[in-house]
C-alpha cells in the first residue's frame, strides 16, 4: 500500500472514533465519560456529576396532591425538581431530604418550591 492510501485509512479510523464518542456522549449526556472505574477519575478531575434520573413529572404530582392551587404548585414543583434532581417526599415539608430544592428563591426572595 501507498502511503497516500495509509493516511486516508488513518483519517477514517479517527473520524469514526470521534462520530462514535459524539454519538455516545449525545446518547447518555455524560460527555464520553462512563462510570465504569477508569473514567470516574476523569469525569471527577473535569468536575462531571451524574444525577440520578427523576420522573419530575410523577414526583411533582405526588407532592401537590393535597395542595389548594395544584397547577401553580405542579409547575413550581416542576421547575425546581428539574433543576435540582430531587423532590422531597410527602406533601408539604421534608425539604431536609433535599437542600437544593430547599434553596431555591423567587424573584421576591420567598421559597420557590412547595
Amino acid at each position: 500500500m501507498g502511503s497516500g492510501t495509509m493516511k486516508l485509512l488513518l483519517c477514517c479510523l479517527i473520524l469514526s472514533l470521534f462520530l462514535q464518542e459524539v454519538a455516545e456522549a449525545s446518547i447518555d449526556n455524560s460527555f464520553g465519560f462512563s462510570d465504569i472505574q477508569g473514567n470516574e477519575e476523569v469525569a471527577a478531575l473535569y468536575g462531571i456529576r451524574r444525577q440520578p434520573r427523576i420522573n419530575c413529572r410523577f414526583a411533582c404530582a405526588r407532592r401537590c396532591m393535597k395542595a389548594s392551587r395544584k397547577n401553580v404548585c405542579t409547575r413550581a414543583c416542576g421547575t425546581c425538581c428539574l433543576r435540582c434532581h430531587c423532590v422531597p417526599p410527602g406533601t408539604s415539608g421534608n425539604k431536609n431530604s433535599c437542600p437544593c430544592y430547599a434553596r431555591l428563591r423567587t424573584h421576591g426572595h420567598k421559597l420557590k418550591c412547595p
